[in-house]
């Protein structure tokens, strides 16, 4: 089957049903269509209201071609070759994404959500994701939002804000594009709160450190030490007994 196809298919089968002797198959061959949708149009049943095109007076079929098909029933029709070639047609750049009325007051979500799950994203990428504005992540960003309070992070792919394929593009991409940056020497921020490696915490070195040193109260007593230290104690228990039994009197 070619790939190569008339203009309005449909219409362009009309009249071939109606004006040619071409079997069906050809009909269908030559405009793209199915069999049975070529015999329901045949029978009334398909295309009513249709008003059948020439395809001769346009310049796609010639007579010579509608007579070899009609002559042999195996004959695969060609489309005549174009005498004017159109011009290509210019490379329009993808605009901004569109977002169904329905979905807009779910946007900030999805770009809180981005913010926090991939922050490596620039703004740029969620605009092409969400279809937001540049001030809008701004403020969401900033918590400067008119509605920040009631914001809830929600993922755009569930939101049918954005596909997945779409998604894990843009993740790529600024991966790529910190893999660059680290190549070209750029340092990269340490992030805080990370713990030491296992290696180093359990090293001796650092055990030493982190061991508490002894105090000198701790060091071992002597006997006479000892003796002095519980004749002080007898001596502080016998002052306060006096000192009740005086209150008492």
């Amino acid at each position: 089957m070619s790939d190569r196809r008339p203009l309005m298919p449909k219409a362009t089968a009309v009249w071939l049903v109606e004006n040619t002797a071409l079997a069906f198959d050809q009909i269908a061959e030559f405009c793209g269509l199915h069999p049975l949708e070529v015999k329901g149009i045949a029978d009334g049943e398909v295309a009513q209201g249709i008003k059948g095109m020439d395809p001769v007076t346009n310049g796609q079929l010639t007579r010579d071609e509608i007579a070899r098909g009609e002559k042999n029933l195996s004959h695969k029709l060609q489309l005549a070759v174009s005498k004017v070639e159109l011009p290509p047609m210019p490379q329009t750049r993808k605009g901004p994404r569109y977002t169904p009325v329905s979905r807009r007051h779910d946007r900030p979500n999805a770009v809180l959500w981005i913010l926090r799950n991939h922050p490596e994203l620039k703004d740029s990428q969620i605009m092409r994701l969400v279809g937001t504005t540049k001030p809008t992540i701004a403020q969401i960003r900033d918590r400067t939002h008119w509605n920040s309070a009631q914001l809830t992070p929600q993922d755009p792919v569930t939101l049918g804000l954005c596909s997945q394929i779409d998604l894990d593009a843009e993740v790529q991409k600024a991966a790529r594009r910190g893999d660059r940056d680290r190549k070209d020497g750029d340092e990269v921020p340490e992030r805080a709160g990370t713990l030491l490696p296992a290696a180093e915490t359990t090293s001796p070195s650092r055990a030493e450190i982190l061991a508490p040193k002894a105090s000198p109260e701790a060091a071992e007593e002597t006997p006479e030490q000892e003796q002095a230290r519980v004749f002080a104690k007898l001596k502080e228990m016998s002052s306060v007994n006096k000192d009740d039994e005086q209150g008492d009197e």
